[in-house]
């Protein structure tokens, strides 16, 4: 194998890609430039509309913000608005699949790289067992139009709660006065857990979504939110609204104005999905100028479809009563819409409500594709990594018949299962807010450090307003996350330490993996081109002799 050539000499843990060398290993995939400026977004709206609109949504409301949830929305969006002008930059300067951690690798240095590709496993693999909580949700509730949930997943009580067995996480986050608890529920949630290994196992046969599938699955998508929004209207009770912005409770992040920005930074989570627009740059026609609507034009979309939903959902069902992991389904239920009702015998009082069945089915396979996107995203991050030699070789092993990352993906398949199964949705939300909006700062402040470090690099696109701009979005990205990470510490004093450590603990296995094996195996350090095509023997060669040890094709 013939060696690239050395890196520049310098800190060991700030050794940077040439942007020459991303180019070239983008070059080698030889995408085809087919996307235009409405595939970009509807690829964008069909990655957000997810888990943030059709779980997070009434967790937020009854425990956050009340109905200026909308609010939240707003806050949360023009966060991400300033990230994704970030995005659009370093895409059309960089138009690589690698997104994110590719951007940190050539801007920043290793160690920044592998700091966001630890935060994009939070970003992706987290965010599919939080779409994963809601999806079972969701199975539940429709089994129960049928009459067979109870026979299936009968109710069992736990410190705090109640919720259907088998359907349940074995950790539950319970909200008492002043404080919060995680009594344990005896059950765990089997559901989610099996729609993250159908998911993944569709991921090891190698199917993908066309354009066209996408395009379909966001016509659904959102044909579902504005039959809820115009069949719901009729059905508001404005005094669901009053207060608008209820009065805080004493508890940090509990309602009045902390709770919006706390709501904000929870929400965050539903706009995880926009920088898969950034993803897909080394396809577009003209990125400086499809990008940037791509992003833009899908958060826009977005935002105006979350405030709508969430209004309707507020009006509906009074604020405190939407914490479930599927509040849709909890207003269209509220509405008892009698005049869709059609008669079936094993439905609770002989018939099924047609309007109710439909939007849940249409809530199902939108959370199935984007746990589908999700799970997909995160194998591909640790291919990469893998490729450059930051985890092992293994995660970057193609199935000699479905020619897909087929280790990572059972690998990370049953890690994000066992999240899926055990935490609850708000523990795993917060996490996934507080990873993303972390690496939406570094994004920003890649933009910054290029334009120091490159002035005279040719950018077919540039964010307005340049590093002021870039600045903005850090702060803004950063404030959501601190309050995200603030009520960690607090709960740590006051009440339970659990969502700290957890947090602790998934960033001290992170140092340990890259101590114990990126740091010693990194293909940059050791000036070795991956774009050269290697094999390994085995899969038992690819967890134990690095990059060293591998055959040439």
């Amino acid at each position: 194998m013939s060696a690239a050539p050395s890196p520049r000499t310098g800190n060991r843990l700030f050794l940077k890609k040439s942007i020459a060398q991303i180019q070239k290993e983008a070059a080698k995939s030889e995408l085809k430039r087919t996307l235009g400026p409405i595939n970009l977004m509807s690829l964008g709206i069909g990655a957000i509309i997810g888990a943030g609109i059709f779980v997070l949504t009434g967790q937020v409301a009854s425990a956050n913000a009340g109905p200026a949830i909308m609010l939240s929305f707003v806050i949360a969006g023009i966060a991400c608005a300033l990230a994704g002008l970030c995005y659009a930059e370093l895409a059309s300067t960089m138009p690589v699949s690698g997104s994110a951690y590719t951007y940190a690798y050539g801007t920043l240095g290793e160690v920044f790289a592998w700091i966001m590709g630890w935060l994009l496993v939070l970003e992706y693999g987290v965010a599919a067992s939080t779409v994963a909580v809601g999806w079972s949700g969701y199975v539940v509730s429709i089994l129960s139009d049928f009459g067979i949930s109870q026979q299936l997943f009968p109710t069992i009580a736990y410190p705090g709660g109640e919720g259907p067995q088998w359907a349940t996480p074995l950790v539950q986050m319970v909200q008492d006065v002043g404080a919060y608890s995680f009594p344990m529920t005896g059950t765990f949630n089997l559901v989610a857990a099996i729609g993250i290994a159908a998911v993944c196992g569709l991921l090891v046969l190698g199917v993908s979504e066309s354009a066209n599938i996408n395009n379909a699955i966001v016509v659904i998508k959102i044909i579902v939110l504005l039959t809820f929004i115009g069949v719901g209207i009729s059905y508001v009770n404005p005094d669901n609204w009053i207060p608008f912005i209820p009065e805080p409770t004493g508890v940090a992040g509990q309602f009045g104005v902390g709770g919006i920005f706390r709501g904000a930074a929870i929400i965050f989570f539903a706009y995880v999905g926009f920088e898969a627009v950034s993803t897909a740059a080394a396809e577009a026609k003209n990125p400086s100028r499809d990008v940037p609507v791509g992003i833009l034009g899908a958060l826009f979309v977005c935002t105006l479809i979350y405030m709508a939903v969430a209004a309707v959902m507020t009006g509906v069902v009074p604020y405190l009563e939407l914490a479930s992991p599927a509040p849709i389904a909890v207003a269209i239920d509220r509405m008892a819409l009698t005049w869709a009702d059609i008669p079936l015998a094993s439905a609770p009082g002989g018939e099924l409500n047609l309007i109710s069945f439909l939007i849940k089915i249409g809530a199902i396979t939108g959370l199935s594709s984007v746990m589908l996107v999700l799970c997909y995203g995160q194998t591909r991050v640790f291919y990469t990594m893998a490729r450059d030699g930051l985890l092992p070789r293994a995660f970057a092993l193609i199935h000699p018949k479905f020619r897909t990352p087929w280790i990572g993906t059972i690998v990370l398949g049953v890690l994000i299962s066992i999240a899926a199964a055990f935490l609850p949705i708000s523990i795993l939300g917060d996490l996934v807010s507080l990873g993303t909006a972390t690496a939406f700062a570094i994004v920003c402040f890649s933009v910054i450090m290029l334009r120091i470090r490159h002035p005279e690099m040719e950018r077919p696109f540039k964010v307005p307003g340049g590093v002021v701009t870039a600045f903005l979005g850090i702060c803004a990205c950063l404030f959501l996350a601190s309050q995200n990470l603030i009520p960690m510490f607090q709960h740590a004093a006051e009440d339970n330490p659990l969502p700290l450590m957890l947090l602790g603990g998934y960033a001290a296995i992170g140092a340990v993996i890259y101590a114990a094996y990126g740091f010693w195996h990194s293909k940059l350090a050791k000036g070795i081109d991956i774009t050269e095509e290697t094999t390994i023997s085995s899969p038992a060669g690819a967890f134990g002799e690095g990059v060293d040890n591998i055959k040439e094709d």
